[in-house]
């Protein structure tokens, strides 16, 4: 196996994911870089099979194909062997380009003789051919819906087996969201939000589909299918039927009387791009990248709503530790985040139960206990994991999001959450309180709201949507006015209440009011609220009223490039009525330590470019994927090799360190949870 050495990469430049060179860092490079992982990782085709760049000789000219493929057997690696030819181009080359588009890829087809395949990209469109010889000998051109994999099974492409699907690596699973979005807004003339809901109707679909065990998939388009009329009319009835099994499944998200109401045309080439991948086993960072980046770009609105980094996420809900029986509730649940996140990783404790109470590792398991194992986290789903939102869009995308990584939409409801409760809707009431177990009665007002054992929660901010009404105002303390005795520095609340204040102070009290006594909050927050003096007073309501056990101060690019609020994620734990009455009669505040951290490094700077880390000098440095350790590969004679040769720029981020460190620390404090 080849030595583990860490590459130096030059300012501007990457490392060529198959051959190693250092090539410019630019847009088409990345579409290239992407490709170049997915014929790898995807297709299984060995990196000495693939050449970069290759010149080819088209009569007097010299031009150079982006990715070109061989046989693996071949040792002649000239032009009249290449078999597959790849063109990646930036996001703004059009297909229909006449210079660079799918025309320049059919000559360079043409000109190799035993060139059968290729493929066009620009990272929203692809267009895949087959070239063929009709009866007149004269080349012609089929449209396909993907090139073949390392095995060459044509089947496979126009209707996959369970056991052929593919796990999407890195970013190709974003590739195929945007290259499908994209070709609903153009092709079926839908502006952007809708088009995103249709697309969400197929993916649906195609989890509905694979969940479909053990019958055969009927979530695919044949080639043929996808280029001629009747062929997307069979398709699209094909999907009209999986589609009914989807809401007759998922009736909170869909109407009965809901269609697919994309073209067929458009609807077989979305099939065409999903059918190769299964949803349900690409790895859950994959998916929830793919899935929030889209849904960022089409339902974000404008009440403060910025959306959480998957990193962040994951250190809040590491922190806070979610057990398999208790409530976790995200109060501003956005497009889930925060909620797919604790599922996760609540998810791992209950795949090791459910293994040690079968006496399999999950390796063994049979279609029987995969079943049985969703039942048990769409129990879990249904009966422990809460969202709140006012936006309905992102009630909708949140439930998609639930059961596109986790089989189970959970209780996402569509709500005000500060409004008082008695002014909540007879029907989020009536699911609140059914989902909770427990009488509708029972949900009276800001008092008797302590249902929930883990809150977390990125509520929206800022002074541009202030909250006026005196009915929401009267619930909270913090709304109040709070005069500040600076002889001794100290706050006390008065009757009088603000005018204005600005929403991400009262949710703090709100997620105080639904914590049960000794719940867990992770809230993120302006950094005004923990260090503006005057704003002591929420400090002090918060020594009262909770026991603060973190404060990790983000980088203020961390939200960039849509906010650069400074913010930072609190840690606390509800007091008990115990708690709080023994302080007030000893006149003291418990006594105790705070987990502090910066965190100087978040991955991205403030246009959202990822950072890599550096050596001393300065140089960005290349590590062995972690993901695909091994490389097969043969040598002259015909000897099998392995090696280590794919190898990554290591994101420069902090935030996965945090956790262990307060892991640690909370330990050595005696905190249990």
């Amino acid at each position: 196996m080849a030595e583990n050495k860490v590459i130096v990469i030059p300012e501007g430049k990457v490392c060529d994911y198959v051959d190693g060179k250092f090539r410019n860092d630019t847009p088409e490079e990345y579409v290239r870089q992407t490709i170049e992982k997915r014929l790898v990782n995807e297709h299984k085709y060995f990196p000495d099979q693939i050449k970069i760049e290759y010149t080819l000789q088209l009569g007097s000219r010299k031009p150079r194909a982006d990715i070109v493929i061989f046989d693996k057997d071949c040792n002649d690696k000239t032009q009249e062997n290449i078999k597959i030819i790849i063109e990646c181009k930036k996001e703004s080359v059009d297909a229909r380009n006449a210079k660079e588009g799918v025309e320049q890829l059919k000559s360079y087809m043409s000109a190799c003789s035993n060139c059968e395949w290729g493929m066009w990209t620009n990272g929203k469109q692809k267009e895949v051919f087959r070239k063929v010889r009709n009866e007149k000998d004269q080349i012609e051109f089929m449209d396909y819906n993907d090139i073949p994999s390392a095995d060459g099974n044509l089947d496979d492409i126009n209707r996959p087996k369970r056991t052929s699907l593919k796990n999407a690596y890195d970013d190709n699973l974003l590739f195929v969201f945007k290259t499908c979005h994209n070709h609903i807004h153009v092709n079926d003339g839908l502006q952007k939000q809708p088009a995103f809901f249709e697309l969400l109707k197929v993916i649906f679909c195609k989890i509905e589909d694979e969940r479909n065990i053990p019958k055969p998939l009927d979530f695919y388009t044949t080639s043929e299918e996808r280029s001629n009329t009747d062929g997307q009319l069979t398709v699209k009835k094909r999907i009209s039927k999986i589609f009914e099994r989807v809401k007759l499944k998922q009736g909170k998200i869909f109407d009965s009387n809901d269609e697919i109401k994309l073209s067929p045309r458009s609807l077989a080439y979305i099939v065409s791009e999903l059918q190769k991948y299964s949803l349900l086993n690409t790895n859950i960072d994959i998916k929830g990248k793919a899935y929030e980046e889209i849904v960022g770009s089409n339902l974000r609105g404008d009440r403060g709503e910025f959306f959480t980094p998957r990193n962040v996420m994951k250190m809040v809900v590491e922190m806070i530790n979610p057990k398999t029986d208790e409530k976790v509730l995200d109060s501003s649940c956005g497009t889930g985040g925060f909620l797919v996140t604790a599922m996760t990783h609540v998810i791992k404790q209950l795949e090791k139960d459910f293994s040690n109470d079968i006496c399999l590792p999950k390796e063994q398991w049979d279609s029987d206990c995969i079943r049985a194992f969703q039942n048990r986290i769409s129990e879990m789903a249904s009966h422990c994991y809460f969202g709140f939102d006012i936006n309905p869009d992102l009630v909708k995308a949140t439930k998609m999001n639930m059961v596109m990584n986790n089989d189970g939409s959970g209780n996402i409801l569509q709500t005000n959450s500060l409004l008082p409760p008695h002014e909540w809707t007879n029907d989020f009431r009536s699911k609140l309180a059914e989902a909770l177990n427990v009488k509708k009665e029972a949900i009276r007002n800001y008092k008797t709201l302590e249902f929930f054992d883990v809150i977390i929660t990125n509520p929206p901010f800022g002074s541009k949507i202030p909250i006026k009404d005196k009915a929401i105002l009267e619930q909270f303390e913090l709304a109040h006015i709070w005069e500040n005795n600076k002889k001794i520095g100290t706050w006390k609340k008065t009757s009088r209440l603000q005018t204005s204040v600005p929403p991400e102070i009262i949710f703090i009290e709100r997620c105080v009011q639904l914590l049960k006594p000794g719940g867990r909050l992770g809230i993120v927050l302006p950094d005004s609220i923990l260090g503006s003096p005057g704003l002591g007073y929420i400090r002090e309501w918060l020594i009262i009223n909770t026991r603060i056990i973190g404060s990790i101060d983000l980088h203020v690019d961390t939200f960039q490039p849509k906010n650069g609020t400074q913010t930072s994620v609190l840690i606390l734990q509800k007091k008990t009525s115990e708690q709080k009455d023994k302080e007030i009669k000893s006149g003291n505040m418990a006594d105790y330590n705070i987990f502090m951290a910066m965190v100087e490094k978040v991955g991205h700077d403030r246009r959202g470019t990822p950072i890599f880390k550096r050596d001393t000098e300065g140089n960005e440095i290349l590590v062995p994927d972690t993901n695909n350790i091994l490389v097969l590969g043969e040598t002259s004679e015909g000897d099998r090799t392995v090696s280590q040769q794919q190898k990554v720029k290591v994101i420069d981020d902090q935030t996965p360190d945090v956790p262990a460190i307060f892991y640690k620390w909370k330990t050595q404090e005696g905190i249990a949870w």
